[in-house]
């Protein structure tokens, strides 16, 4: 099958598969896995941060930050686009109390750091208290730069907000900026990053911060259910996927790239209103094409892609090399032909 729907749908390679099976395992629970302590302690030091917490998915990741820095009745910013608004089944407001304050991204996926400042409540009981600035690089494949990411750390010292970083993607946006991990993560106070999507891992995010902010993270994670036992297992791949996938990710760029290029030679297909920046491709469809049969059509010559209104994002990932992507516009092109 070519699986163009996400990068989440990667499979873990047999260095990687090798590493699991002989990893060193415990309790992590009581803290004595070895290899998710070497993950934690490995990861923190490579992103600068003090400490580290392994979760089981990008999700709880954000709600663990976002419980950490907040309070019941507190507040916290981010983008309309935002994973952790709009995909997380609203977690932080259900769980735990805390108010999303969206604020609608720019085309380059910025947040407008001008209504920043305007959504920033005033010390007055009738509002919500504000508490965090959350951004997510990358965030609909767009790569947010150095000089935002140090306008909006400036930003949030200046209201002594905590700034908090969705990295699900985070190493597409190094690679793509070609910059050491640091340079990202040192305007934060508080990172995911995604061990399972481009990384290659099966399962597994880790959450980044200063001790005290993942103490705290550790104890809600128990209190939500995702104390792990004998995670070494998925750790080792975590710690393969840091050391040996990073770099490949810019042949995930290149092939979006083509793919984009190529799929506008489908008629009615039109890539043309979004910039390719690393391994998400998105693409408008005419409205007379049948889209869901148009998807239908594909899975049934081995090709999975998931169709939206009108639209579509197709995703590289190590699963996916350029003759998997001339596979698909040649049977795309018969659909049209028929």
């Amino acid at each position: 099958m070519i699986d163009l729907r996400s990068d989440t749908v990667t499979q873990p390679c047999k260095n990687m598969r090798r590493l699991m099976s002989n990893a060193m395992v415990g309790d992590d629970v009581y803290g004595d896995d070895p290899t998710v302590n070497e993950l934690e302690n490995y990861s923190a030091a490579l992103h600068g941060f003090d400490a580290a917490l392994f979760v089981t998915s990008g999700t709880q990741a954000n709600l663990l930050a976002i419980m950490a820095h907040c309070e019941r009745g507190d507040e916290y910013i981010c983008g309309q686009s935002a994973h952790n608004y709009r995909y997380e089944a609203g977690g932080a407001a259900v769980l735990g109390s805390v108010q999303p304050q969206p604020i609608e991204n720019e085309p380059d996926g910025r947040i407008c750091l001008e209504k920043v400042r305007a959504a920033i409540k005033p010390n007055d009981f009738h509002f919500a208290k504000t508490k965090m600035l959350s951004l997510e690089n990358t965030i609909g494949g767009k790569v947010l730069d150095l000089d935002y990411l140090e306008s909006a750390r400036a930003c949030t010292k200046k209201y002594a907000l905590k700034l908090h970083l969705d990295g699900a993607r985070v190493y597409n946006a190094k690679v793509a900026l070609g910059v050491d991990i640091k340079e990202i993560s040192k305007h934060f106070d508080s990172m995911t990053v995604c061990l399972s999507k481009g990384l290659g891992a099966p399962v597994g995010s880790l959450l980044l911060g200063d001790e005290e902010l993942i103490a705290k993270a550790r104890r809600i994670r128990k209190m939500l259910g995702g104390g792990m036992r004998q995670a070494g297992i998925l750790a080792a791949a975590g710690l393969y996927a840091l050391k040996n996938n990073v770099e490949r990710l810019a042949e995930d760029h290149a092939n979006a790239k083509y793919l984009a290029q190529r799929v506008n030679e489908l008629p009615g297909f039109d890539s043309s209103a979004y910039q390719v920046q690393t391994n998400l491709v998105f693409l408008d469809v005419n409205e007379e094409i049948k889209i869901d049969d148009f998807a239908k059509t594909m899975f049934e010559h081995g090709i999975n892609i998931t169709p939206g209104y009108q639209g579509m994002r197709l995703v590289t990932h190590s699963g996916i090399c350029r003759g998997d992507i001339d596979v698909f516009i040649d049977k795309a092109k018969e659909y049209f032909m028929r």
